[in-house]
């Protein structure tokens, strides 16, 4: 293969960018990494942003590629499934998979984010550039504008392709749009969300079950829970910003503690701060942005939220983006360097899976919040594990090929639509999965769906040289 470019820039040292940078530098790139932020590593912050995540399969499998999965993992906790709260205590534990090897695993986001620099700034092909805004693109002459925020000097990278993993608020993006090189679409949600914390306890053992993802659904609105390493847990009150109950009419201390009291009463038990944390903590944002195109040519592209932000209820957001990564760095591997070519190859597999996990996500959202309580829901789950145990060359839950396979999500998504038809109608009249006509059952599952292929790239995503894009004029 003909490295056209030895070299190669990425705004934004988050999770994304920094694998990203591992992958290129792997390859004997050189990569300079461009981040708007002060090095996170000598400083506390987490910009905002959720101070843990969920772990699942593609994100595993990509820090397995770039050799850091062991450290994350040493730091891991395993969820086996979701520990449902209702108001009167009683509390349902719903495994996530067919057995514990199926699990999702809290991580910091903080140390993950850490760790991925350290691994990229271990790599002598690979420089950290903090405190470097980025101002944007010069679409005529393919630059890339930054600033150092410490000196207020300006200047331009052109010659090398740029990949842009600055997030939602992506300032390439923007750039992009605002020179009609990109059409974006973003959809918020009438939701927010507020972090909060379950301390350790008196004893610093954990207050909660550490193994479980802790939900609080309450129709529409919800509290869920996530272990972290020093045995608290972060909450996150997942609300309306308006209306009663919402975050506007939620802004004393007394209504806080009267609204916990009333509706999560056993975690408000175990809230000494809660009032503090949530008159300090900010309201974050709920949204999903989708654009069209990703890349200008083979000078810049766009990629993980930067491109596909997406709603957190599917747990997928960084799993996601570290795909986008393992994905681009596969089309290079078949491919070469060609940039024009592969930025079109890499959207093309992409595209159609970003949105689909966003759809996806939507969805989860009500099922956690309004679903995960209702006797149905877990009888139709009941059935679907018991079909994966008789059936698994045709049938393996929804959640399961999002978190514990790699399988497209497009594929995910349409097989999931089926499969919920299936099992709706063979949970009719039944009360419980031994109930089932599984004779039936398996006629239905050959009848309506192929033999599942587990990671196999459908035929019309795999596409090797798409046909060109639509010229785009920058105005």
């Amino acid at each position: 293969m003909t490295k056209q470019h030895t070299k190669i820039t990425i705004v934004g040292a988050g999770l994304a960018g920094s694998v990203l940078a591992v992958y290129f530098a792997k390859r004997g790139l050189s990569v300079d990494v461009y981040e708007h932020r002060p090095d996170m590593r000598q400083s506390s912050t987490t910009a905002g942003r959720s101070i843990n995540l969920a772990l699942s399969k593609r994100g595993i499998h990509a820090l397995r590629e770039v050799g850091l999965l062991d450290a994350i993992m040493d730091m891991a906790i395993p969820m086996r499934g979701r520990l449902i709260h209702a108001t009167d205590g009683t509390l349902t534990f719903q495994r996530y998979g067919k057995d514990d090897s199926e699990v999702i695993y809290s991580v910091s986001r903080g140390e993950l984010n850490r760790k991925l620099i350290d691994l990229a700034e271990a790599h002598s092909n690979v420089r950290l550039h903090f405190q470097m805004r980025c101002d944007g693109i010069d679409t005529t002459k393919h630059q890339l504008r930054v600033t150092d925020e410490r000196t207020g000097k300006s200047h331009s990278i052109s010659g090398q392709p740029v990949v842009a993993t600055d997030g939602a608020g992506s300032a390439v993006r923007t750039s992009m749009e605002q020179h009609g090189l990109v059409k974006v679409s973003s959809e918020l949600l009438e939701h927010g969300y507020k972090e909060l914390t379950i301390p350790a306890s008196e004893a610093g053992g954990f207050a909660l079950d550490p193994h479980a993802l802790h939900i609080w659904p309450r129709k529409s609105f919800m509290l869920i829970a996530l272990p972290n390493p020093d045995a608290s847990f972060t909450c996150t009150l997942f609300l309306r910003h308006e209306g009663t109950p919402g975050f506007s009419s939620l802004n004393t201390a007394d209504s806080i503690r009267s609204f916990f009291d009333s509706e999560f009463p056993d975690a408000s038990a175990l809230m000494p701060t809660l009032e503090k944390d949530f008159l300090t903590n900010p309201v974050g944002i709920l949204g999903t942005i989708r654009c069209f195109p990703w890349h200008l040519d083979g000078s810049i592209a766009l990629l993980g939220d930067a491109c596909h932000a997406i709603v957190p209820f599917f747990g997928q957001g960084m799993n996601c983006a570290f795909e986008d990564c393992t994905v681009l760095n596969d089309c290079l591997d078949e491919y070469g360097y060609d940039w024009t070519r592969i930025f079109r190859i890499w959207e093309k597999r992409r595209k159609v899976n970003a949105d689909a996990i966003a759809d996806l996500a939507l969805e989860n959202f009500v099922e956690m919040r309004d679903h995960v309580a209702d006797p149905q829901f877990l009888l139709t789950k009941q059935i679907g594990l018991e079909l994966e145990r008789r059936f698994p060359e045709y049938f393996i839950p929804k959640y399961s090929m999002v978190t514990f396979h790699r399988t497209p999500y497009a594929v995910a998504l349409r097989r999931g639509i089926i499969q919920t038809d299936i099992l709706r109608t063979l949970a009719v009249g039944i009360s419980s999965a031994e109930q089932v006509d599984y004779a039936l059952a398996g006629r239905l599952l050959r009848e309506r769906l192929r033999p599942y292929s587990g990671e196999a790239v459908p035929e019309h995503e795999a596409t090797a040289d798409p046909p060109n894009p639509p010229s785009r004029t920058p105005r």
